[in-house]
Parts: structure tokens; C-alpha cells; sequence
């Protein structure tokens, strides 16, 4: 058979589709797909939902009424501590059985430990809340007192009422020593920080060992030392700059350890840049690592703060106790804050008492204005700087620009006003000129009326003839009288 004769292939014919059958099949996919979506329920991480509020609540009111039951009809138990641990674990052990009817595992546990961080978070800030408010409670009475603030107690005793005395003396003190121990503190801390970040090797590492030992050192021991070399063995009295001495033993290694963990946290392609640059390691420390962990570095100065502010003992070994003013760090006693609180809270008097709650709730004052103002200092890095000039910038020129048209409106007005302001500035001055000759006037007249008077009076004595001049007589004229005697 010749292949032209073969018969053509058999094609085979579709149905023709209307729109209308493809319309109905993309709803159909459409609603699968929104099936399957919401048969895959998301996880919700954040927030609180109406179920977890609900399983909240049950389960803190059958924690109650389990530890009532546990507490007065099983184990009794007295006080307040264990009731409230059994109350505890009891409603985590409900929470959690409450979640698990409708939550897989996972979410039982994570919600479950959500329960515990938040409740040990508010556990210390009402810690934190309740010691700040009792100190202010009680030392209220002697903190509405105004003399409590510019006085000290060198006049006054343990007898003698809230209105005499105060505390000076404890607040200058503190402030001296801790301003010197700041001062003796930082510059080491900051460059032992930096040897060791800078200068690894084996003397560094015995170094950071030495440090990590002395941040468990007791603050007694610490004034020990300082009283047995420096009072003892040198010579040195008693005074605030021992004391400075002892609480810089304190803070130092606070201080090491928390820059330390800060400078090695910048980035060393900061450095590497640095020096790539042509920077050498001096230049890279000042211009790049100190700039970059400058607020980590106000935070070390804070801790290191905090560490040495609050100390009694070293001070109480090294300052020596006294009731008056001293301003000299070198020479006699001197009282910080702490240990004023421990003097005055030892004694039975209830005034003394008072007396030792306003100190420490001053004392709480004067740490949080410290830290609230080494936070402002150090937080201002150069880019918050940068970012507030350009605030600034945009701000002033927002104003400017909505004082334009006023200004444009204005524009005529003063170029009107600026004749009359003329003629207004010539009229004050030949005012002044005016009063200036007038009153020079009546100086003149009232200075001649003086003296004509004067002369009156004294013409009415006798001294002088008020018609005629007074002159020197002449020779001839004594010859004369002599002759008519």
C-alpha cells in the first residue's frame, strides 16, 4: 500500500468548556484550600487568650480551696511561708491539668513556665516595692523635719526630739568617700579590663583569676586590710580617705570583671578596621573600643557603685564614728550614710530610730539621682547625639517653616513700622536729654537754695555780715581800733 493512500489519524474531539464550568471549578479549589487552612491552626507564641485567663482563674481558686483543705484538715500548718508554697505548687499542678484538656504538650510546658518567670519577676519586684516603701514609711517622720536635711548631730542626742538635728554630715561623707574611691576605681578597673582584653597571655590570665577570687572577698576582710596597712603599718588616721580606700577594694573588682565582659563584646572587625586603617593599638583603644562600649562601660561604674555606696564595715573599721560636720577627707572621722544608719538604728530611742529610716530611705534617694544620672551620661552614644541633632534640625526647621507666612505677612507691617519706630527711638532721646538738663536744673537751684540758707543762719549768729563780703582786715585798720580803745 502506498504510504499517500494511509487513512489520516483518527482526532479525538473535546467537549467545548463554558465559562461557567470554570468558575465553579476555581470555587471549588478555592474552598479546598480554605479547608486545609484552617484545619492547620497556628500556634499563638505572645499574648493572652480567653482560655488561658479562664484556666488562670479555676485554677488559682482550686489552689485555694485545696490548701485550705490541706492546711486545716490534713497537715496543719502554721504561719504564712508554707501555706503560700502549698498554694504555689498547687496551682501549677492545676493550670497545668486545666491546659492539658484542649493543648498538646509543648504548649502545657511553655505556658507553664510562662506562669513561673512572670511569678518570680513579680515576686522581686513586690520585694523591691515593700522594702522601698516600709524604709519610707518609717523614716517619714523624721524626713518631714527640714533641719533632718542641713543639720548634723553634733548638738543633739538621743533624747532630743526630731526637730533638732539631722544628717548632714552622713550625706557629705558618703559623697566624699565614694566620689574618691569613683575616682581611685575607674582609671584601674578600665585599664585592667583592657590588658586583658588587649594583652592576652599567662600573667592576664592569673590576673583574671585573681580578680574572679576577690569578687566573693567579704567587705570585713577588705577593711581589715586597709586598717592594718594603712593605719597600722602607715600611719594613716582614721578618716574618709581610708575609708575611700577600703570600699575602692570593694568596687575594684566589680568593676574589673563587669568592663572586662564588656570590651571583649566589640566586635573585632571594628578593630581589624582600625588598624587596617593604619590605627595603632593606642588610637583603636581610644577612638574605637572605649567609644563603642561606653555604655557598657556606665553600667560596670554603676554595679561597681552599688557595690561600695551601701558598705558599713569597712567603713566602720577605717572612718571612725562622728556626729559632726568634717570636710576634710585626710584628717579626723568622717560618717557615711550606712553607717549613720547602723548607729542610729541600734539605739533604743524611737527618735534615733526614725532618725535611721530617713537616712537609709535618703540614702535610696541619693543612689537612684547617682544612677539615674550615670544612665543619662552614658547612654548618650554618638549616634543617639547624631539622631538628637537631627531631631533638633528638623524640628526648627518644621517651626520655621510654619512661621514663613507670618513672617511674609508681617513683611509690609514692618516696613512701615520701621519710620515710626525711628521717630519713636529720636523722641526717647530728646527725652532724655530733657530730663537730663532739667534735672541738672533743679540740682543747681536746690544746691543755691542750700547754701543761701546757710548763710542766713549763720549771719543770724553772728559770724559773718550777710550784705557784705567777708575779707581779711588790714593792718591799718587793727592800728585804727587800737587808737579808738
Amino acid at each position: 500500500m502506498a504510504i499517500d493512500t494511509l487513512p489520516p489519524p483518527a482526532v479525538e474531539q473535546l467537549a467545548p468548556v463554558d465559562d461557567a464550568t470554570r468558575f465553579d471549578e476555581i470555587t471549588q479549589g478555592q474552598e479546598a484550600a480554605a479547608r486545609t487552612i484552617q484545619r492547620e491552626v497556628r500556634r499563638q507564641l505572645g499574648g493572652a487568650r480567653l482560655g488561658d485567663l479562664f484556666a488562670i482563674a479555676g485554677a488559682f481558686t482550686a489552689s485555694l480551696g485545696s490548701t485550705w483543705a490541706v492546711t486545716t484538715q490534713i497537715m496543719p500548718v502554721t504561719g504564712v511561708l508554707g501555706p503560700l508554697l502549698i498554694a504555689y505548687v498547687l496551682f501549677l499542678v492545676f493550670y497545668a491539668l486545666l491546659l492539658s484538656f484542649n493543648e498538646p504538650g509543648p504548649v502545657v510546658r511553655d505556658r507553664v513556665a510562662a506562669v513561673i518567670v512572670h511569678s518570680l519577676a513579680i515576686i522581686v519586684v513586690l520585694t523591691l516595692v515593700f522594702v522601698v516603701t516600709f524604709t519610707i514609711y518609717r523614716g517619714l517622720e523624721a524626713l518631714r523635719f527640714p533641719n533632718f536635711f542641713v543639720q548634723d548631730m553634733s548638738l543633739a542626742g538621743p533624747l532630743d526630739p526630731l526637730s533638732l538635728g539631722g544628717i548632714i554630715h552622713a550625706i557629705v561623707g558618703s559623697l566624699i568617700q565614694i566620689t574618691i574611691a569613683l575616682v581611685i576605681t575607674i582609671p584601674l578597673g578600665i585599664l585592667t579590663a583592657l590588658y586583658l582584653n588587649e594583652m592576652p597571655g599567662r600573667f592576664a590570665s592569673f590576673v583574671r583569676t585573681v580578680v574572679e577570687a576577690m569578687s566573693a572577698l567579704p567587705s570585713i576582710v577588705a577593711g581589715l586590710f586597709i586598717y592594718a596597712t594603712a593605719i597600722l603599718i602607715l600611719g594613716l588616721e582614721k578618716s574618709g580617705f581610708a575609708a575611700a580606700l577600703a570600699i575602692s577594694v570593694m568596687m575594684l573588682p566589680i568593676m574589673i570583671r563587669a568592663a572586662d565582659v564588656v570590651i571583649r563584646m566589640v566586635p573585632a572587625t571594628l578593630k581589624e578596621g582600625a588598624i587596617g586603617l593604619g590605627a595603632g593599638q593606642w588610637r583603636t583603644v581610644w577612638h574605637v573600643v572605649l567609644p563603642t562600649s561606653r555604655s557598657g562601660l556606665t553600667t560596670a561604674i554603676i554595679l561597681a557603685t552599688a557595690r561600695g555606696i551601701g558598705e558599713t564595715s569597712p567603713v566602720l573599721l577605717t572612718s571612725g564614728f562622728t556626729a559632726a560636720l568634717n570636710l576634710d577627707a585626710f584628717r579626723g572621722p568622717m560618717i557615711s550614710l550606712p553607717l549613720a544608719v547602723f548607729q542610729f538604728v541600734k539605739s533604743p530611742e524611737p527618735t534615733m530610730i526614725a532618725r535611721g529610716f530617713g537616712a537609709a530611705a535618703v540614702l535610696m534617694l541619693l543612689v537612684l539621682v547617682l544612677f539615674a544620672g550615670a544612665r543619662w551620661l552614658g547612654g548618650r552614644t554618638i549616634e543617639k547625639r547624631e539622631r538628637a541633632r537631627v531631631r533638633r534640625e528638623r524640628v526648627f526647621a518644621s517651626i520655621a517653616a510654619a512661621l514663613a507666612p507670618l513672617g511674609r505677612a508681617l513683611a509690609p507691617l514692618g516696613r512701615l513700622a520701621v519710620p515710626v519706630l525711628r521717630s519713636v527711638r529720636d523722641a526717647i532721646a530728646r527725652a532724655q536729654v530733657w530730663i537730663g538738663r532739667s534735672a541738672r536744673a533743679y540740682v543747681a537751684r536746690v544746691g543755691s537754695a542750700i547754701a543761701e540758707r546757710r548763710a542766713q543762719k549763720a549771719a543770724r549768729r553772728g559770724d559773718v555780715e550777710v550784705d557784705t563780703p567777708t575779707t581779711e582786715p588790714s593792718p591799718s585798720s587793727h592800728h585804727a581800733a587800737g587808737e579808738t580803745t
